[in-house]
């Protein structure tokens, strides 16, 4: 399990520079606990072109998060595509930078040095000479960089933020306590759009996955899913 463990470790490292086929072919041929199948269908789909910026009801008065921003691709291509406000956050100092640098002249992309959970406090991304990652509780790591997470409502409120159209979650594991939080405090449905990547490396992912989507059904409808690849739910119209 250890070996496991700082396997996966070494490779967020290697996935957060390269495109999502890397990421989701390590999960496939080293980890094997993603179907196949899924994988496949997302790939012959070309979910990444065709799935996960379309959108047509977003424009230039929406609101988009994009939690785990890393280096701004998907805050870019969303706001390009729509002229959509994205609010993005990334914890991680260095990628934080490289997103300001790169968002300098656009005033509809605004990167945060935090990212969005269940409550306010501090994690730790480990941060190795040849690159960082994100750590989640089942990596191993003798030494890391200290970010900060807020509570997602009082986030909102802070920001003065009513409504999100869209929100893109890929935070490595941290989309479990923020999504069962949300449920907890009936919040979900300030989200039109969620478009989540559920990550099953974590205890008890299918679980807490069976618990959010039980809890989501409630107020969203899923247009579309490819099992801990990317899926997508959106707001029923009857709590909009």
């Amino acid at each position: 399990m250890k070996i496991l463990k700082a396997l996966v470790l070494n490779f967020v490292v290697f996935a957060k520079k390269f495109p999502s086929r890397a990421w989701l072919g390590f999960r496939l041929y080293v980890l094997r606990n993603v179907s196949t199948d899924e994988v496949t269908r997302w790939f012959r789909d070309k979910g990444d072109e065709n799935l996960r910026l379309d959108y047509p009801g977003l424009d230039e008065k929406s609101v988009v998060f994009d939690l785990g921003g890393y280096r701004g691709d998907f805050a870019h291509a969303i706001n390009e595509k729509y002229g959509c406000t994205v609010y993005l956050f990334e914890p991680h100092p260095t990628f934080f930078q490289i997103c300001v640098d790169r968002f300098v002249l656009n005033t509809k992309v605004i990167p945060l040095n935090y990212g969005l959970s269940d409550k306010n406090g501090a994690f730790t991304l480990s941060d190795s000479a040849d690159g960082s990652s994100f750590l989640n509780p089942n990596h191993l790591a003798d030494e890391g960089i200290e970010c900060e997470v807020e509570e997602i409502l009082s986030a909102l409120k802070k920001l003065e933020i009513p409504e999100i159209h869209l929100m893109k979650i890929n935070i490595e594991g941290g989309e479990y306590p923020l999504l069962l939080h949300m449920a907890s405090e009936s919040a979900l449905d300030l989200v039109n759009q969620y478009q989540i990547q559920f990550h099953n490396f974590i205890d008890d992912a299918e679980s807490m996955r069976d618990e959010i989507v039980r809890a989501l059904s409630k107020t969203h409808e899923r247009t579309w899913c490819y099992t801990f690849v990317w899926e997508n739910w959106k707001r029923k119209s009857s709590v909009a």
